[in-house]
């Protein structure tokens, strides 16, 4: 037993120590792998320096040379109109600001230094621990991501080379700002960059940003001012202090933060600058004046600048591109004309529009005011913060139910009194409710009630979905939004993109400026206009703009938009009108006619265009019960009939929709009817495969009488027959008043005539509840003849003897009508036999009907046969069997 609890313990020994002779071997190799892998990666990289210092070297060879003039100018950009050859007059470097470096004062130089390149006079044109951090975050944010550039850097992209983030340019760039401070002196270097950055607008140079912000030269700014125009270039038009001043202040601040942590200043100095409004020393309002040769293009120009900056991707204007824009200078000059026109009824009054190309959702005009110089006005264009009315309806009520509920424009809607969920009572303009209508009705008559109540149909999901999809986003849609309240965020740029897909067939493209940008090169290029996007279904942007149609029809009753209509242009369009709440015009003392702001948009397969009026000050109202209401129409109107050309294409009706004339009011929609009233008939659109296939009954005729009555007699049996054109009716036959049977033959037979008793016979057609009148015949049949006629002097004695005793007794009055019975019986006989032969049992006697005639057969028939019965189909016959809506169209005939 031992022996082998030794081998066994030997055997676990051994086993050990080839386990951890093992686990050396490995660790042995894993060294030597390791250290061929440094090895590996030092050649690597000793190769790469290699490869890259031959790259750097033939990078650098084809580097431009230097040239002074371009290092001090700047290098202006090109801008071209739609038409990629008319050149847009507008950024310009002759009115530029030149200051010589001594005349630079330290405040400035610091406060530049502090945010663009604190190492500046340090470094040989590159800054390599600025450079180190770049790289970083490069790697983890991808190639370009954060630059790393010196002042002596910006100088040299800004003067020779594109902006393309590559390898070439950045080599070339490095050559180029080490050979650059070679040179030149860091003073001519920073003076370079002094006079030449781009400010904002088409101001370069921070000593022409000193006198237009602040109306000084550049010697005399303030710690507060030169920290605000040293922040300004990393966005000059976002930190542009008349259009954004609180945007610049913020970046001011992080400019003074810097100065402090780099030395240039103390805390107490941080924060009295800090605590200086940045508005407080700016030039005034009425002082400002721009650089521009000419304003005719201002508010367009702007609006490139600000897209250029908020494009992904590192452009510059300063960089000499050329950007082709979406501008159409002959209609600029049409809106510049209609701005400047007297369609104004005062000088206080203002307006805004903007034209987008319907097609491509490029900009192809802007007025943002009725005189407007740059900054020295507000851009009431791009403005935001004006409550747009009506206009929104289709945008957030009829759009969407058309899209998701599948609504049709016939959709019944009931304008009647109606309140919010909060209980708040909701009015029409006029005060009134005008009962049920078509979807189209309600839009083109701009019905509040309808509106919201389509809007609650649609629910608040679906409305945000679609207004998105049109480029919108009002943050959350409540019930109010219907009518365009609260203030909605929605400029005329807005306006005019989303109206424009309806007129695109439901594809939506943003509002832009910008087409593409070319390089300095010439030949790199890149194409930076919105992609279009499928915002609806075609059948819905068709639906609404046949409904936006009738708004500006000036032969429909109850059109808003008439006063836009220009004669032979298809267009659609929608009003807006935004009203004071209660509150308000109590507070400005105005009456309920008073409106802050008037709307209207409207397009054609070419053009969208959107226009805003109302008064700067939103105190000052606009007069609904005059014609100042009408200002928004009037100016689209006069724009829109220039740009517009004769061949205008129409809106074409695409396959996915279908047409039907329903019947006004039904619910379900039911098509009309062939007895349906004409003013209860309409023409509406459905999306294929949602149009209704019920007929509505609501205005049937009644089924036509029976004609060719016959009454056969033989024996005692009366064998009735008749005929009718229909074969889907029952007859009713009945026999003086009585009903008899319901059958769906056209013959009867009658069993138990008895002599000496007039049959009236009636037969009357029955269809779906309703009935003919009747159709009636007569026949007598004669007593049997009397057998003994001689009983009768018999009984004389007894009669007379009563007669003597009893005088008064007699009533000879009363007997003697009894007497004369017989006579009227005749004389009754003798009226029918004009019409119709006496009916004896071995002769029948057929009376035929007679249409035309209300009163048939015997004298006492006369008044059964009138033909009175009331069916309530609005016929003119008298009807009135309860079917009577209340509609008014009850004696209306198809």
């Amino acid at each position: 037993m031992s022996d082998k609890k030794i081998s066994r313990e030997e055997r676990r020994k051994s086993i050990e120590r080839q386990r951890k002779h093992s686990n050396k071997q490995k660790k042995s190799g894993a060294k030597t792998w390791i250290k061929r892998g440094f090895l590996a990666i030092a050649a690597l990289a000793v190769a790469g320096f290699l490869f890259g210092a031959v790259l750097f070297a033939v990078y650098a060879a084809s580097a431009p040379e230097l040239d002074e003039e371009l290092l001090r100018d700047p290098i202006s950009p090109v801008f071209l109109a739609n038409d990629g050859e008319t050149e847009i007059p507008y950024f310009t470097a002759q009115n530029r600001e030149y200051v010589e470096y001594e005349d630079i004062p330290q405040v400035m130089e610091d406060a530049i230094l502090a945010t663009e390149d604190n190492r500046f006079y340090d470094h040989s044109g590159i800054d390599l621990i600025r450079l180190g951090g770049a790289v970083v975050a490069n790697i983890t944010g991808g190639f370009g991501s954060q630059g790393a550039s010196t002042i002596t850097q910006q100088v040299i992209k800004n003067s020779f080379l594109s902006n393309e983030k590559t390898l070439k340019r950045k080599a070339q760039e490095a050559y180029l700002a080490f050979k650059l401070e070679q040179e030149y002196s860091k003073e001519e270097i920073f003076e370079m960059y002094f006079n030449k950055i781009l400010m904002s607008g088409n101001t370069y140079g921070f000593g022409t940003a000193a006198e237009q912000f602040f109306g000084k030269p550049s010697a005399e700014l303030e710690l507060h001012e030169a920290a605000l125009l040293a922040g300004m270039p990393q966005s000059p038009n976002r930190y542009n202090p008349f259009k954004n001043p609180q945007a610049a202040e913020e970046r001011r601040d992080v400019v003074l933060n810097l100065m402090e942590q780099h030395g240039k200043i103390d805390e107490a100095q941080k924060e009295e600058a800090w605590n200086t409004p940045v508005e407080s020393t700016l030039v005034p309002e009425e002082q400002r004046s721009t650089n521009e040769e000419s304003n005719e293009y201002t508010a367009f120009m702007e609006m490139v600048v600000d897209e250029l900056e908020a494009l992904d991707g590192d452009y510059s204007l300063d960089e000499g591109l050329t950007i082709h824009t979406t501008l159409e200078p002959y209609v600029q000059e049409r809106v510049n004309e209609t701005m400047a026109s007297d369609l104004f009824f005062d000088d206080e009054v203002e307006s805004a529009m903007t034209v987008v190309d319907t097609k491509t959702g490029g900009i192809s005009a802007v007025g943002a005011a009725r005189e407007y110089e740059g900054d020295v006005r507000r851009n009431f264009a791009t403005a935001r913060d004006r409550v747009i009315g009506s206009t929104i309806k289709p945008l957030v009520s009829y759009g969407p139910a058309i899209e998701y509920l599948d609504w049709s424009t016939g959709q019944t809607l009931v304008d009647e009194e109606y309140s919010y969920s909060s209980g708040q009572e909701i009015r029409n303009v006029d005060g009134q409710f005008l009962g049920p209508m078509t979807a189209r009705e309600a839009l083109y008559r701009s019905r509040n009630i309808p509106a919201v109540k389509a809007l609650a149909e649609v629910g608040s999901d679906n409305a945000s979905e679609f207004t998105q999809k049109l480029g919108l986003d009002f943050g959350g849609i409540y019930e109010s939004a219907a009518l365009g309240t609260p203030e909605n965020q929605i400029s005329t740029v807005d306006m005019a993109g989303a109206f424009a897909a309806f007129g695109n067939n439901g594809v939506f493209t943003k509002p832009h400026t910008i087409k593409k940008i070319v390089f300095r090169d010439g030949s790199t290029e890149e194409i930076v206009a919105p992609e279009p996007v499928t915002a609806m279904k075609d059948s819905t942007a068709y639906m609404v703009t046949d409904m936006l149609r009738d708004a500006v029809d000036t032969s429909i009753a109850g059109a808003t938009g008439k006063e836009a209509a220009i004669s032979g242009l298809d267009m659609a369009g929608k009003t807006g009108t935004s009203n004071y709440s209660e509150d308000k015009l109590q507070e400005y003392n105005l009456d309920a006619t008073s409106a802050r702001d008037v709307w209207f948009a409207g397009y054609t397969t070419d053009y969208s265009i959107s226009v805003w009026s109302g008064y700067p000050d939103v105190r000052t109202p606009i007069d609904t019960a005059s014609n100042e209401r009408l200002l928004a129409q009037r100016l689209f109107k006069q724009v829109m009939s220039q740009i517009s050309s004769p061949e205008t294409a129409r809106f074409q009706q695409p396959d996915s929709v279908t047409q039907e004339v329903i019947e006004v009011g039904t619910e379900p929609l039911r098509l009309a009817s062939p007895f349906t009233p004409w003013s209860m008939r309409s023409e509406e659109l459905f999306a294929r495969g949602t149009e209704p296939s019920t007929v509505s009954e609501r205005f049937v005729a009644d089924p036509d009488r029976p004609s060719g009555l016959r009454a056969d007699v033989s024996g005692n049996t009366a064998n009735l027959s008749w005929s009718h054109g229909s074969d889907d009716v029952s007859f009713e036959v009945s026999v003086n008043g009585e009903v008899l049977t319901t059958t769906d033959d056209t013959s009867y037979s009658y069993d138990g005539l008895e002599g000496g008793v007039t049959y009236t016979f009636r037969v009357v057609a029955t269809q779906n509840g309703r009935r003919s009148d009747p159709a009636s015949t007569t026949i007598e049949i004669s007593p049997p003849p009397e057998e003994e006629p001689e009983e009768e002097p018999e009984e004389e004695p007894v009669e007379e003897e009563p007669a003597e005793e009893e005088p008064a007794e007699e009533e000879p009055a009363e007997e003697e009508p009894a007497e004369e019975e017989p006579a009227e019986e005749e004389s009754a006989e003798d009226e029918s036999a004009e019409e119709e032969p006496a009916a004896t049992p071995d002769e029948p006697v057929d009376t035929p009907e007679q249409p035309e005639e209300p009163e048939e057969g015997s004298g006492s028939n006369a008044s059964s046969n009138g033909n009175g019965n009331t069916n309530g189909n609005g016929n003119g016959n008298g009807n009135n069997n309860g079917n009577n809506s209340g509609d008014g169209d009850s004696e209306e005939q198809p």
